[in-house]
């Protein structure tokens, strides 16, 4: 085993004003209290709040003080993330990645900004995967990202063992999100640090997941560090030999017998998704799906319709088992 420790760190964070002097603080604080962390991870947004007011450019001063403060320290960090104002003009959710040398080995932007309450961020596009030298593999995903299996499936895919998950909420449906963190520890066999912001930056219950979907820790709702020190070796075990020596997950899916024609767009086995309404936000007395068509009442009763390029068993009703 190559010992390598994770802290996340819950924060409060403000709106309407920058965060990264406090951020850089807890970081030297941080470092005080546990030498031996070799990377740092905080919530979404934690440099900046929920509120788009000066979004910046990259790479530019603040990234530099971040910059800066990972090399002072020698580790690995991840600083949340900060609204950028992208050279196309758009206004993008961006996680850095800086090496212990203080380099920035990759910027991620949010793939799915969460409409649509988050209509004015744009989508990245790009997956962010790195390695840490003889230790292992990791990715990177922001918040709703993870509410969408496939940003997990690529990353995994293509051989992460850490999930590094800094997310915003702090709504009620936070126990939702930590529930799809574990299903997704479990399902893919991987660590999950999911650490979540104060204040205007989450309601906390920052966790932390071992790849056979443990809670190693749940904090509460103050400010916390939570280090952890991760044993990859055991993420390569369940992997080999299955989920507590059940379940090899991974391995099932690439020996999978179908192809999802779901994800071809012009298949049309997704008609139904078509049948929904625009992705807008409830409004005051909305009966919206209250009044929706049965999905195969157009059919013989009893039968379901079936879409496009889905093939009906035999007798022509649709298997829901």
């Amino acid at each position: 085993m190559v010992p390598f420790a994770i802290a996340g760190v819950q924060i409060h964070v403000p709106a309407m004003k920058s965060n990264i002097e406090t951020v850089i603080h807890k970081l030297d604080i941080t470092m005080a209290r546990f030498p031996w962390v070799q990377m740092v991870l905080f919530s979404e947004l934690a440099l900046c709040g929920p509120v788009p007011k000066d979004p910046v450019t990259l790479p530019g001063e603040a990234e530099h003080a971040l910059q800066a403060a990972a090399a002072k320290h020698g580790v690995w960090l991840i600083p949340g993330s900060i609204f950028e104002k992208g050279a196309d003009g758009k206004l993008y959710n961006t996680a850095l990645v800086i090496n212990p040398q203080g380099e920035v080995i990759a910027r991620y932007r949010k793939m799915f900004p969460f409409r649509p309450y988050e209509a004015h961020v744009a989508a990245g596009t790009e997956f962010c995967i790195f390695d840490v030298p003889e230790v292992g593999r990791f990715g990177l995903s922001i918040c709703y990202d993870i509410w969408f299996p496939e940003t997990t499936r690529t990353l995994t895919a293509a051989g992460v063992e850490v999930l590094l998950h800094p997310v915003l909420t702090s709504t009620i449906d936070r126990h939702v999100e930590m529930a799809i963190a574990r299903a997704t520890a479990a399902q893919f066999q991987c660590y999950v640090f999911d650490i979540n912001g104060l204040d205007a930056g989450g309601v906390g219950q920052s966790c932390v997941i071992d790849p056979a979907g443990t809670v190693l820790y749940e904090a509460a709702g103050q400010e916390e560090v939570i280090p952890i020190e991760v044993d990859l070796r055991y993420v390569r075990r369940q992997r080999e030999t299955g989920v507590r020596g059940l379940g090899q997950v991974l391995k099932g899916f690439r020996d999978r017998d179908v192809d999802f024609r779901v994800y071809d767009r012009a298949a049309g086995v997704d008609a139904y998704l078509h049948t929904l309404g625009p992705l807008e936000m409830p409004s005051r007395g909305s009966r919206a799906g209250l009044d929706a068509a049965i999905p195969g009442s157009a059919s013989t009763p009893g039968e379901a319709a079936v879409p496009a390029g889905v093939a009906a068993p035999a007798g022509g009703k649709v298997s829901h088992g």
